[in-house]
């Protein structure tokens, strides 16, 4: 069964940078459409960005132009780095599968907070 581990997250300024990284157990990560979602206190887990097989990516308007998805397929690792970072970016982000029916367990998430 794929496991989940993500990290990189931290304090950060407005404006500010950070890179999470999530590595995935088994040795079939590659053949998914793998995503990063965010959960803020009181709202609802949020897509934020998702790339399939080819390293082709979308980005929830929100994000898009500051948030940058990758993946290292030989790495079994997901990437996401975020640029100009807001207070409102503020959640724990999680990976997973883009696809609810095919979510794997949920990780631990890794916390970001963005704040002066």
């Amino acid at each position: 069964q794929v496991q989940l581990v993500e990290s990189g997250g931290g304090l950060v300024q407005p404006g500010g940078s950070l890179r999470l990284s999530c590595t995935a157990s088994g040795s079939v990560f590659m053949i998914y459409t793998m995503a990063w979602y965010r959960q803020a206190p009181g709202k609802e887990r949020e897509l934020v960005a998702q790339i399939d097989t080819r390293r082709s990516a979308n980005y929830a308007d929100s994000v898009k132009g500051r948030f940058t998805i990758s993946r290292d397929n030989a790495m079994n690792t997901v990437y996401l780095q975020m640029n100009s970072l807001k207070p409102e970016d503020t959640a724990v982000y999680y990976c997973n599968n883009a696809w609810p029916s095919e979510w794997f367990p949920w990780g631990q998430g890794t916390q970001v907070t963005v704040s002066s």
